[in-house]
């Protein structure tokens, strides 16, 4: 069954959307056939995953607007293996969301849980039903954040709206860990950032993170990860190493977690 991850900050401009693609990637690419679904009305993972979006493309926000639609007829195969795309709607009013627990149920129903290794869900940084059907479809919710203080008001609020829905809407939910994006370890504030992080919710909470680099930047102008248009830049190396430890952690879980629930 698969693992579904909410890739979430309430802020944005965090590197939400770049991470979702190129971990999304870098999961592919080890043969994990991975799932993802662009929740976000700017559709930032859609196109970056090579995907104009259209007026006659179903997409996830079809679900939530129209009565007869299934979350497969949305399904898209990418160019690349492994690779798959629900696309976003940017069209889409988030006030018609009614039906916070649509998305879950429709991952149920479609078979598509079965279907994939993993699902990772581009969230919008508002907080409303898009963000809570994101977070109560999920199993882990991964949180990047830039590295300067004001970040750390936006990871306190995002984690206030993660212990409400996981104690009372989705008691299946835990918080992976925290990403660390477009870092930069001689920078003074970058290095104190990441330590309140870590004091604050555990050393081993915190990803080793992402540099700072603009093969990230030119291969979403490219529509495409940065592991098939740089695949030796600094950032599509970060991706890797981030695959790894997020894999690792996953499988660190699911061998310790016997009945309890672990944040």
């Amino acid at each position: 069954m698969a693992k579904v991850i909410s890739v979430s900050n309430r802020k944005g401009g965090t590197g939400k959307t770049t991470t979702t693609v190129n971990l999304a990637c870098e999961l592919a690419v080890r043969g994990k056939k991975t799932l993802v679904i662009d929740l976000d009305t700017q559709a930032n993972a859609t196109l970056g995953l090579g995907v104009l979006p259209n007026k006659n493309l179903p997409t996830v926000h079809s679900l939530f607007s129209k009565d007869d639609m299934s979350l497969e007829k949305a399904v898209l195969k990418t160019q690349w293996e492994n690779l798959y795309l629900v696309p976003a709607d940017p069209l889409f009013e988030h006030g018609l969301v009614l039906d916070k627990r649509k998305l879950k149920n429709e991952l149920i129903r479609s078979g598509l849980l079965e279907d994939f290794e993993f699902i990772l869900i581009d969230t919008p940084p508002s907080l409303d039903s898009l963000l809570l059907n994101a977070l109560i479809a999920s199993h882990y919710v991964l949180i990047p954040f830039l590295p300067h203080f004001l970040s750390i008001e936006g990871i306190k609020s995002l984690v206030r709206v993660f212990f409400k829905i996981a104690t009372a809407e989705n008691t299946s939910l835990k918080l992976l860990g925290f990403v660390p994006v477009m870092i930069n370890q001689r920078i003074h504030q970058h290095r104190k950032v990441i330590e309140v992080i870590s004091n604050q919710f555990g050393v081993n909470r915190v990803f080793s993170g992402i540099r700072s680099d603009i093969k990230l930047v030119e291969a979403f102008e490219n529509h495409m990860p940065v592991k098939f248009y740089a695949p030796n830049s600094r950032g599509s190396i970060d991706y890797q190493v981030l695959a790894d430890e997020v894999l690792k952690e996953i499988e660190r879980r699911e061998k310790y977690t016997f009945g309890f629930k672990a944040f």
